[in-house]
């Protein structure tokens, strides 16, 4: 039961991730503004999942941690995904961001705080997503995260049946 859910868990980040680098991206300027509303749209339920993932390890510490662990996954590759559309759609936003593997790495050295330097905000409007998405980071994902691995810790020390 364990193994399949492991299995399943894995599978669907696979599948997030392809559908982060197979999504495409239109720099056709009349559907900018649609692209926008979707965009925070999809952002706001991921945030919304995460919360729900971590209210539902608060309240029973013994649910499954596959979807806490999804909904930081997806949420990482959100803030790629807006990284690289604003790379197409407004070049020089960002400096050295040109492919979709670009702003998956750009993405996790954020969330990572490791900040390599080689790629980075150059304009406004980059500056101003890469505020949100730091508190993201921090505020989203650092609480699912130690939720994550509280619970992790907590299930390796409980004794067996």
């Amino acid at each position: 039961m364990v193994l399949v859910a492991l299995w399943r868990s894995l599978g669907t980040c696979a599948l997030l991730v392809a559908a982060f680098f197979l999504v495409p991206v239109s720099t056709d300027d009349d559907g900018a503004v649609w692209r926008a509303i979707v965009t925070l749209l999809i952002m706001a339920l991921a945030v919304w999942l995460i919360y729900r993932q971590i209210r539902r390890q608060v309240d029973d510490p013994v649910a499954p941690l596959a979807g806490l662990m999804l909904a930081i996954v997806g949420g990482v590759l959100i803030f790629a995904f807006i990284d690289y559309e604003i790379a197409v759609e407004r070049p020089g936003e960002f400096v050295d961001l040109a492919t979709r593997l670009d702003a998956l790495y750009f993405a996790l050295t954020t969330l990572a705080t490791v900040g390599y330097g080689d790629v980075h905000a150059e304009g406004q409007l980059a500056r101003g997503v890469l505020c949100a998405q730091l508190l993201f980071n921090i505020v989203v994902v650092g609480a699912a995260a130690s939720i994550l691995v509280s619970q992790l810790r907590s299930r390796v020390r409980a004794p067996r049946p």
